[in-house]
């Protein structure tokens, strides 16, 4: 069940995904493996830059992408490949309404996320689209911390998650399909989907 309420501004709508009571993991349950540990980064000098086949190139400070957009939540798992997962209730925007924003390129089929840790990942505008993909803000009502990604974390629904890249810094839109990230480039699959291994 999926219902809509409103949020502190008038323009800001909260979608919310009633769990049924479902029990959440504490945000302590996830494991540190990020490539570099975690990022120490200053809100007040962030930005979240948003490019390639787009109209207009963005740039946007942490409140400008809490203030200008929709909110979103939802419960969603994180299943990683060593074999550990949690449950979390994640607040965030959509990637595609930050998309929208910059009149994306019709021929755009690719969504590339970069990280301030040099990490990186793809997925298909299709799937970003047609499951309201959110970068989250927040988890389990508290704003992210470093370790789990402050200020923006990819909640990449039925996806590995190394596709959940965290730091997230920039979003270019392109039509590399076939665009590898940092794990991706090493042997995993570029899909990501839980349903298939995750080895390429």
């Amino acid at each position: 069940m999926v219902r809509r309420s409103q949020a502190v501004g008038e323009s800001q709508v909260i979608e919310i995904r009633d769990y049924q009571g479902e029990k959440l993991s504490s945000v302590a349950d996830f494991r540190e493996n990020s490539i570099k540990g975690p990022q120490k980064i200053d809100p007040e000098t962030y930005r979240l830059t948003v490019s390639g086949l787009v109209n207009t190139t963005r740039e946007y400070s942490y409140q400008d992408v809490l203030e200008s957009f929709p909110h979103h939540r939802k419960v969603v798992r994180l299943f990683c490949v060593e074999g550990w997962d949690v449950t979390i209730l994640w607040d965030g925007v959509a990637v595609n309404d930050l998309i929208s924003a910059s009149g994306p390129n019709p021929g755009a089929d690719t969504v590339i996320f970069r990280a301030a840790d040099g990490y990186s990942t793809g997925l298909p505008l299709s799937y970003i689209r047609d499951r309201e993909i959110i970068l989250a803000y927040a988890a389990n009502n508290v704003t992210l911390s470093e370790e789990r990604g402050f200020p923006f974390q990819l909640v990449a629904e039925d996806r590995w998650g190394y596709k959940w890249i965290k730091w997230v810094k920039s979003i270019e839109v392109s039509t590399d399909s076939s665009y590898e990230g940092y794990w991706e480039s090493r042997g995993y699959s570029n899909d990501g989907s839980l349903n298939q291994s995750f080895f390429g």
